[in-house]
Formats: C-alpha cells, structure tokens, sequence
C-alpha cells in the first residue's frame, strides 16, 4: 500500500487570502495552496526557495507554473505538461503535469523532431536575442526613478515589473526545455549502451558563465583591498565593513570607488532566486562585502586557471572513455550528440542564465513594493510585499486606502516569519509517495533516485547518508548547516556546506568550503557543477542531510562514492 504524507498542516494559507486573489493564467493546471485532495499526488518542496513565497512573490510561482506549460506545449517534452505548484504555508511544493494520452505523446514527439533541429542549429543566434530582450527590460526598470512619482505611477511600474518578470520567465524555460532534451537523448543513448549518464555532465563542463565571470571580479577586488592594505579593515561585521572603509578615507575610499563600479555591473543580483523578500547587493550590501571579508582573509586567491584546466582534463577523461566504449552507428551517434550538447550546452547555461533572470529579474517588482511602502508610509518597509498584486493595485489605484490594508499585511508579515523558523521540519514530500519516478528530468535535477526515497525512510538516527556521487574526492571537516543563503558571510575555510541545494548565487562559497552536501539535486544541479568546476567533493540528492546532520558536526564526504559519514556529533 502506498505510503501517504498528509497535507492537513498547510490547509490553512495567508491570512485573508481568497480565491480571486490568484488572477493570472495557466494553461494545463493552476497554482495555489494545498488543498485535501491534492494527497492523491506526489509533492516535493522545491530547494530553489528556502525562504518561500510572500503573497506578492507569488507572482512568480502562477507565472513559472504558466511559463513551464508553455513551454512543454511549445517545445514540446513528451510525456511532460509542465510543473504545476501548490502552496505549504509561504513554501512552494511542486508535481508534473502529467500527459496520459498516448496519442497526444506520440503527437507531441514528432512535433519535438520537427522543432528541435531548427532551435538547436541557431541556438546562440536565439541565446543572444533573448539576452538583448532581458537587458532592454532590466535597464529601464534598474534605472527608473521614484522621486516625485504618484502611488499610481508607481502601480503602473509594479504591473510593468511584473509583465517583464512573467517575460523572463517564459524566456527560461522556452531556452531550458529544448536544452534538456537535447541532453536527455545523450543521457539515453549513454545509458543504453554501459556509459554512467552521471558522467555526461563531466563532459560538458569547463566553459565560463557570467556567474564566475562574478567570482572572478571579486577576487579582483580582495586582492585590491590587500595591495592597497586595507585588509584590516575587513574585519568589522558585515553591515559594519562599509562604514569602517568610507571613514578610513585615502585607499580605502579609492577601493570603495572599484565596489561601487562593481556593483554596477554585477549588483543587481539577490541571494536567492526570484524571491521579492531578499535585497539586491545595489540595496544592501552587507552579503558580497561579508564575502569579500571572506576572501580577503584566505591566505591565497582561488586559482581559476588551474581549477579551468582540471575541469578541462576531467572532461576529455570522461568523453575518452566514453568514446572508448562505442563503435560503429553508437559511437558516431555518440559524437554528433556530444557535439550538438557541447554547444546548446544546458550544463553551461543553467549557470550564465542566471545573470539575467533567476537572481535579476523579480527585483524590480521588489523596488516598486518598497517604493509604494514608502509612499503609503507603512509600519514596515515591506510590508507591501505581505499584499497581493490585485490588493496592492486597488491601493495604488486609490480604489483602498493603505490604512484598511495595513492590519492584514502585518498579519501576513507575521504569519511568514512564523513559517521560516519552521523550515527545517517540514515535509521534503507529500501526498502520494511512489517508489521511485522514472522522469530523467525530476532524477537529474532535482536528484530523485532511488537513494533519495530511500534516505526518507531510513533510520533517523543513522550516522551514513547515501546520494549521487557528484564530485568526486574524499574530505573530513566540520559541517556549516545552511538553508538559506542570505548569511553566505558566515561559512569558515573548510567548513563543509550541508544545505537543501545551492544557486549560482552560492557561487563564492565554493572558494572557501572543503565539500559540499545537498538534500537534493542530481548531474545537473548547481552544487554538481560548480563543485566540480572547484575540484571539491560533493553528494547530492541525499533527501535528508539537513535534518540529519547539525553545524560542528565532523562528517567525511565520499564523493566518488556518493556517500556522507557523521563520524563525530557536535557538542550540544
């Protein structure tokens, strides 16, 4: 008999929330909270979003599950229809649409054999188009001034805001959906003739995305603060750095010139993806310069070149050795696979993409909320980001007055900061549990293989996880639990991160842990890849490491072998 997580605990959604709040469309099945007959289903909280949703973020959760229907339609991925969300307290769960028909599979199928050739032979012509549609958008809501604007012109801007975030959106997954099935073909032909289709990823590795591009520049910069010897005062807490640096004055305030320069190009950017909750570096800059600390610390700047030419060498391992197992049609097959993957690289793209969308594009809808906070001269400065898009219309519109509003976004305020110390225990899954899913795309991303439901049945007191070996190397440190990364800041040289899962916004910490492990994620996930973009260790997909496993913790991480040991517990 099938094993049933009941859903009774989020039945109960924001205070004052209604039906009609959810207006925006959908194409195969509509997002909103958890509802009793939703247990005949199969749930999984999504890491992407540790911190959840407000009720004005969750804007992004009915345009993403309206943008992955769309795509599937388009593209289109037989048998996937998209990804449909429901809502446990602020936290965002998902499930696929399912397509049962086998007429509409096999129609779907010769209509991804037409398509696919023509986006895949343009890709980077289609890349660069849409990267000019992102970059006219953000520029014009990134460069918007609020100084003198009515609450109306400012609604206007929110609902502008929020038609380009849907824009972007539909972007990420009309590029991410043809890129995966790409990959997945090479996935099955590896998987059906004795290749690990763990190791494809390998073979796509080593090409530079505007995320390390980042990494990079803010080497540059803790390696400026120390020629320019002001290292000492990097010392101070995070929020305190600025202030230290601007009262040095001389090299310091020459420093703080390249920051501000810095964050102009590379600023606009939050520690968490499309989540209106979290402040862009341009807004609060205690993050990249708590991390900069970091890196002005370490005795020696991270070496990229070498850690480019491991990823290099590792990846002509791994395609040699593919190639050495195949011959005839397979292995031709083979190579013109590699090589149509090598250039609509997902592994490469699933990291620069974010640039523009996952870590960019929600904050304009965050400046507008502010903007109206300020404006409606609330108790908090968010509290606009606790209404919903139709409620904070009527309020900017005049049609409500902020002051009928103001009780029930305090309400809503509270009932998210409730939810957010109780992150560590809810549920990784509800409703319906199945034995295992077949999907490559719920395996390879979000790291369900069979390990992962074993791991959700395991003993919870057992000192051994088991996960996918996504990095390989062997290394024994203290753990750093973290489920967010709003405190990057905090981690220490050769802490080992224990999260749900990591994104690209998670990049700079890769410099300073010894290993890394996640509940989730599978090949193609962002831990895999940039652990092994660093040479460091990394298990993936374990389900249950964050609840298993506390901060000052001694654990060893196999790698190789996807296997993580408690071998001392921290003292309580």
């Amino acid at each position: 008999m099938a094993e049933i997580v009941p859903v009774d605990q989020f039945l109960d959604w924001y205070p004052g929330w209604k039906p009609e709040h959810i207006d925006d469309p959908w194409l195969r099945m509509r997002s909103g909270p958890f509802r009793k007959e939703d247990e005949s289903r199969f749930w999984f909280v999504d890491f992407h979003w540790p911190r959840g949703f407000s009720p004005l973020g969750f804007c992004f959760v009915t345009g993403a599950a309206w943008s992955t229907q769309l795509a599937a339609h388009q593209l289109p991925l037989p048998p996937a229809g998209g990804l449909v969300q429901r809502m446990g307290g602020p936290f965002l769960y998902e499930s696929e649409v399912p397509v049962t028909s086998q007429w509409e599979i096999g129609f779907r199928a010769a209509r991804i054999e037409k398509n696919m050739p023509k986006f895949l032979g343009n890709f980077e012509a289609i890349w660069e188009e849409r990267k000019w549609e992102l970059e006219l958008g953000l520029g014009y809501f990134e460069s918007y001034d609020f100084a003198g604007k009515s609450p109306a012109e400012i609604g206007q801007y929110i609902a502008d805001a929020r038609t380009f975030n849907s824009r972007a959106w539909e972007i990420h997954f009309e590029i991410m959906y043809p890129l995966l099935a790409i990959y997945l073909q090479l996935y099955g032909l590896c998987a059906g003739n004795g290749i690990d289709p763990g190791n494809i990823a390998k073979m796509l590795q080593g090409r530079d995305s505007k995320i390390m591009e980042t990494d990079r520049a803010m080497w540059d910069l803790a390696d400026e603060a120390k020629r320019l010897g002001i290292a000492n005062l990097f010392e101070h807490e995070p929020d305190a750095i600025r202030g230290a640096l601007s009262a040095a004055g001389g090299n310091a305030s020459i420093w703080l010139t390249k920051f501000d320069d810095f964050l102009k190009v590379y600023g606009w950017r939050t520690e968490g993806i499309a989540d209106i909750n979290i402040p862009s570096w341009i807004e609060n800059q205690a993050s990249p310069l708590g991390q900069l600390r970091n890196f002005v610390q370490m005795e020696q700047r991270h070496d990229f070149d070498r850690s480019l030419a491991d990823s290099h060498r590792e990846r002509d391992e791994a395609i040699d050795d593919a190639r050495s197992k195949l011959n005839g049609p397979v292995l031709a097959g083979f190579n013109e696979l590699l090589g149509i993957c090598t250039v609509a690289n997902f592994a490469w793209w699933n990291e620069d993409h974010n640039y523009y969308i996952d870590l960019r594009s929600s904050i304009p809808m965050r400046r507008g909320a502010l903007a109206a906070a300020e404006a409606f001269g609330a108790d908090t400065y968010d509290d606009t980001t606790f209404l919903f898009f139709s409620e904070l219309q009527k309020v900017c519109s005049g049609e409500v007055s902020w002051k009928d509003k103001q009780s029930i976004a305090t309400a809503r305020h509270e009932y998210y900061d409730h939810y957010q110390e109780l992150r560590p225990t809810i549920p990784k899954v509800v409703g319906t549990l199945p034995d295992k899913v077949e999907d490559p795309v719920l395996i390879e991303i979000f790291g369900m293989h069979s390990h992962y439901f074993e791991g959700l049945k395991a003993d919870p007191h057992t000192t051994q996880l088991k996960g996918f070996p996504a990095s390989a190397g062997t290394y024994t440190g203290r753990a750093r639990v973290m489920l967010s990364a709003t405190e990057l800041f905090d981690l220490e040289e050769g802490e080992i991160l224990v999260t749900e899962a990591t994104s690209p916004n998670w990049t700079t910490a890769f410099a300073i842990i010894g290993a890394c492990v996640c509940d989730g994620g599978g090949s193609l996930t962002h831990a895999a890849t940039v652990s092994r973009e660093y040479g460091i260790p990394c298990v993936v997909g374990t389900s249950v490491a964050t609840q298993r496993i506390r901060t000052g913790d001694l654990i060893e991480v196999d790698g190789t072998r996807g296997i993580v040991t408690i071998v001392e517990r921290a003292a309580t």
